[in-house]
Formats: C-alpha cells, sequence, structure tokens
C-alpha cells in the first residue's frame, strides 16, 4: 500500500532519524539518497529514513534498535508483497518515498500473568496469548473461592469494559513481559500504571447481557461423505460424529468432502471429532501469534491441542486477516504467483501429494507421507472465537493435525538433524515449488520407536506457484543438502507422476489452474532429471531460487527461453518437451562439470 499524501499520516520526530547502517545521523545526506518510509503497526504509523541502498536485514535491524523488536521476528510486508529476502536492497522490491511498511511481529506463545486479589493473595499463570479474558477469568475461579463463579467477574482496563472474547495478545499491546491483574470485588474501578505494564481490575458484579450460546442445530450426513455405497463399517465409523448431541446453533464444524467417492478413514474422523468436542465443551479456539494470517489452534474436551484451522478469509491481504495487513488490490497474495484465498487448498493440497512410500494417496487415510506432512482437510467451521468484522457466519479454510514438537528448526543450527529428514522436506519442496520454506516452519519432532529427531513440514498456503519467482528454500544453508540422496529416496522420486498428481488433486476437488499444474509438471521433471544425473538437492534446489529478487533464477529462464522457442497456441505439450530439451542441456553442463 503506499499513498503520495500518506506523509500527512504522522509527524517527523524532532530528533535526528538514524540510519541502519551503522546508525550514523544522515544529515549529511540529501533527501535524494534516502527514502522516508512509514512503519505501520497496531494502529501507529513511525516515519523513519532509510537509504534505498540498505538491505531488508539492515532495515530490520534499524526497527529493532527504534523499536525493541529481534530482527527474527519481524515480517515486512510493502505493497502487498512479503519483503523477505534479508540479503535484497530494499529499492529492489520497489520502496520510494511514501510508503508504508506494515510489520508483522512473531511474539513468544506465552504471556505471564500475575494475579493479585484483594485479600492478599497472589497468582501467576502462563498463558497463551491467543487465551481470552474468559479463560483468565475460568483460571481465577479455580485458584480464589471468592471468584469460583466467573460470570460474577467484570474485567476493566483503563477505566474500559473488557469482553471475554478478548484476546491477552490484543490487551497487551507493548508486549509486555507480565500483565498484573488486580481481583476485587469493590464496584469502584480505578486502573493504575503497575511498573511498566498496566493493571486489569476485576469486579464481582452480574453480567446483564451475556450471550446465550444453548440453541441446537443438526448435522446433515451428507457432508461427512454418507452414502447408500459405503460399506456398513464405513457407516458405523462416521456414526462418532453424527450420532451425538445436536449442534449448537453458534457451533459447526464439517468437512467439505467434494467427491463422494473419497473416504474419511479414522485419522481424519478423530481429528474431527476431538476438534468437535473440544468447541462443544466450550474450549474456545486460540489464535496463534505467529505467521501474517489467522490460524487456530483448535482444541479437544480435555483442553489439549488436537488441530490447527486456517480460515480463508483471514489469510495474509484477506478481508477478515487479523493482523492488519491491507487488502490485496489485484488477488495477488504476498508470494508472487499465488492467490488471496487459496492457500487452505495449497495446504490441502500439500498432504494429498505427499504420498506414502506403498503409492499414491487416494483417501484421507492413515499412511504417513513420505514427507511427513501432518493430515490435512478442507471444512466448515463456525465460532465465535474467530475473527469475524460483520455477522457471526460458518468459515471455509484448512483444518490440520496439530503435531507435538519441540520446537522449529529455526531454534537450533541444523547440524543434528539427520540427513534423510532434510532430503524427504527437499522433495516435497522442490515438487511442489515451495514459495515459503523457512526453518520456522520445520517442526522438530521424535519418532517415538527409535527415539530419533524427525523434520514435520507445515505450512504450505504458498506452494504450487503460478511462477517460479519467490521459491525459497532454506535448506538450500544446510549441510545435509549437499550430501546425495539415498537409493530409497531416488526410487521414490522416479515413481512419481505429475500427471497422476494433477489427476489426484481434481479427484480430490481442487482443479489445478493452468499455470499452477505447469508449475508441477516442471518441477517434477526437473527433480527427476536431477537425480538421473546423480545432482543433490543442493544442486536441484539451487536451480530453482533466485540468488536475489532481480536475478532469475535458472528455472526462470528455462522457462522463458522455452516460451521464446515455441509459436503463440502451441499445444502445452509441445512447450513441456521445448522445457524438457532445455533442462537437459543446463543439466548435463552442470553434471559433466561435477565429474
Amino acid at each position: 500500500m503506499s499513498s503520495a499524501g500518506v506523509t500527512t499520516l504522522s509527524p517527523l520526530p524532532s530528533e535526528p532519524l538514524m540510519s541502519p547502517s551503522g546508525f550514523h545521523s544522515l544529515s549529511h545526506l540529501s533527501l535524494d539518497e534516502s527514502i522516508l518510509i512509514f512503519l505501520s503497526f497496531s494502529g501507529s504509523m513511525t516515519p523513519i529514513r532509510v537509504l534505498g541502498c540498505d538491505t531488508i536485514e539492515s532495515v530490520k535491524l534499524k526497527i529493532q534498535t527504534c523499536k525493541g523488536f529481534v530482527v527474527k521476528n519481524q515480517k515486512l510486508v510493502c505493497s502487498g508483497r512479503e519483503l523477505a529476502r534479508s540479503n535484497s536492497l530494499i529499492r529492489d522490491y520497489g520502496v520510494v518515498d511514501g510508503n508504508v511498511l506494515h510489520l508483522v511481529l512473531k511474539l513468544s506463545e506465552l504471556q505471564v500473568i500475575s494475579v493479585r486479589t484483594s485479600t492478599g493473595k497472589e497468582f501467576t499463570f502462563h498463558l497463551e496469548r491467543g487465551r481470552d479474558v474468559g479463560y483468565v477469568k475460568n483460571q481465577i475461579a479455580k485458584k480464589e473461592k471468592q471468584f469460583a463463579d466467573p460470570e460474577q467477574q467484570e474485567v476493566v482496563c483503563n477505566g474500559e469494559r473488557l469482553e471475554d472474547q478478548m484476546l491477552i495478545d490484543d490487551i497487551s499491546k507493548h508486549n509486555d513481559a507480565v500483565i498484573h491483574l488486580l481481583v476485587r470485588k469493590s464496584v469502584k474501578v480505578r486502573a493504575r500504571q503497575v511498573e511498566k505494564n498496566f493493571e486489569l481490575s476485576f469486579v464481582a458484579t452480574e453480567l446483564n447481557n451475556r450471550e446465550n450460546y444453548d440453541a441446537k442445530g443438526d448435522i446433515n450426513r451428507r457432508n461427512y461423505g454418507v452414502s447408500d455405497e459405503n460399506t456398513r463399517r464405513e457407516y458405523k465409523v462416521l456414526e462418532n460424529i453424527v450420532q451425538r448431541k445436536p449442534l449448537d446453533r453458534n457451533l459447526l464444524l464439517e468437512p467439505i468432502i467434494i467427491n463422494p467417492k473419497i473416504e474419511l478413514t479414522s485419522v481424519i474422523l478423530d481429528m474431527i471429532n476431538s476438534t468437535y468436542d473440544g468447541l462443544d465443551a466450550g474450549n474456545n479456539p486460540i489464535r496463534s501469534a505467529e505467521g501474517t494470517g489467522g490460524a487456530y489452534f483448535m482444541l479437544d474436551s480435555f483442553g489439549k491441542k488436537m488441530s490447527v484451522f486456517k480460515p480463508i478469509d483471514e489469510e495474509p491481504m484477506a478481508v477478515n486477516n487479523p493482523r492488519g495487513l491491507p487488502l490485496s488490490v489485484d488477488g495477488e497474495g504476498l508470494k508472487k504467483g499465488t492467490r488471496v484465498g487459496q492457500g487452505a487448498f495449497r495446504e490441502v493440497a500439500a498432504y494429498i501429494l505427499d504420498h506414502p512410500i506403498t503409492g499414491h494417496r487416494t483417501s484421507f487415510g492413515d499412511d504417513k507421507g513420505f514427507a511427513g506432512v501432518p493430515p490435512t482437510i478442507l471444512v466448515k467451521c463456525l465460532h465465535k472465537g474467530f475473527n469475524h468484522v460483520g455477522d457471526l457466519t460458518p468459515k471455509i479454510g484448512s483444518l490440520q493435525m496439530f503435531m507435538e514438537s519441540s520446537g522449529s528448526c529455526e531454534d537450533m543450527g541444523p547440524g543434528p538433524f539427520p540427513v534423510k529428514e532434510v532430503h524427504k522436506i527437499s522433495v516435497l519442496d522442490i515438487r511442489l515449488a515451495n514459495a515459503d520454506r523457512h526453518a520456522g516452519n520445520i517442526l522438530l519432532g521424535t519418532e517415538k520407536e527409535n527415539n530419533q529427531t524427525v523434520l514435520i513440514p507445515i505450512d504450505h498456503g504458498y506452494c504450487l506457484p503460478e511462477s517460479f519467482e519467490d521459491c525459497t528454500f532454506e535448506w538450500l544453508n544446510w549441510p545435509q543438502a549437499r550430501r546425495p540422496y539415498s537409493q530409497e529416496i531416488v526410487d521414490y522420486i522416479k515413481s512419481l507422476d505429475a500427471e497422476e498428481d494433477i489427476a489426484l488433486l481434481k479427484f480430490h476437488g481442487w482443479d489445478l489452474p493452468v499455470e499452477c499444474a505447469r508449475t508441477l509438471r516442471i518441477s517434477t521433471m526437473l527433480l527427476k532429471k536431477g537425480v538421473q544425473r546423480g545432482l543433490t538437492s543442493f544442486a536441484i534446489g539451487s536451480l530453482m531460487c533466485r540468488q536475489s529478487i532481480n536475478r532469475e533464477s535458472v528455472i526462470e529462464e528455462i522457462v522463458q527461453a522455452a516460451e521464446d522457442s515455441v509459436l503463440p497456441g502451441t499445444s502445452e505439450a509441445t512447450f513441456l518437451d521445448a522445457v524438457s530439451q532445455i533442462m537437459d542441456k543446463h543439466l548435463d553442463e552442470i553434471a559433466s562439470s561435477r565429474a
């Protein structure tokens, strides 16, 4: 987003603005050598001067110096595009005077809540930032008999009453380490500052306008793929979902099944069942502090994380995005070649195309995929805990099984990662031309049988793009990527078939756009041809990723050369033949240089 008149949004500070390169005053520079940008965060607009020759990393370093936000926790978005390449210059992204840079922060999932009652008792809670005020009330009720009824608590901050649905993350605007709460019965409310944080005053009073969510509804069996052709065994499995007490009028969770031939087996059914039971038990969705879109941890009836729901209308630059990002002007997503509102389909597609070694995934089944993408399905869900700007309406999105982990790969160096685990993710990313593979979306898990580290790939909303421009694979920087593929992995790659994959996605209800289908065909071709010549994942992946934002990758050059070599109106098959021939020449040169 940019505006010629944006300079009126915030006055320039009187103190000298600092350069991120060495933090020297810019007074010796002319205005032509610097760029005035506006940093948008939590509704505020801060003017900052940077140099066109500054890298994205150095701009983030300046923000860290001025605002205190650690560089690795920052994501910057300008004119609908994430400034993701740390070593690229800010001017290479087209940033000019007056542009607004939207800052999205990755915050710690836990917030410390310090509670002191009017009788002198003190409690400390470590709560997820996605928890709401209602959850805090319940925790206080469990600890203090004087406030045993959450309905008789009123939460006030700085004289303003806070609704039960308000998130802890929205209260802690300044990323405070601790939120201090005072619990008391007095009807006189006076919120005061406590050290560097703020105080919430609880008043025991009757809530006059509490919403009633006791109205009931029904489930339609057809939404679960139940038909006359189902076997008796499959029908009994489905009864676990459909034969329960009626749904609450303001609560809904249904899988979206396009093809009635698709089976929902135990893994997916258990995830849906347990997620619904958690909602029905009053365990509200918890919005994650990660990412640029709305993602919600869904709990089971015991309060344990069961799944992750990502509504399409809360994707980055979508209408209900909770991060404050602007709406997409032309429908394109944060990554080139992706579309706003298609992230959920791509999440599901990554699971479908993550074939088990035993064969292609024809159903949402029990077999673990080769790369370990968690089970994922498209669902329709209705709940007041999501980000609703207008009326409460059902949301469509992806529902993915929550995976227990000890963190992500960005929490530690790549040294301990097993070679096979890195290689399996490289195969997935190359096939799907992933435009957003960073260390933060690879989880560290443990194989229970042998206690070995496993890598779990998540967040595939930017795979299968229409072009290769934004392909990014962080594992290219890991030493394991330079090791040769094992014979098991080579055999798996040889078994891949892009045409079967396209047909499989269509079977599951997604008729892949022509441009995305072309991407899948070319990336699969490159992977198969590369392993035929004994190339490593590093060698193959490097051909798909740009070294800088303005320098095309090798695969982009190959595609362009093929387009230039064929006549307009040429069939897709003829075009792909041209790609194959040009690709062979490039790969043969690489293979011979390594011999």
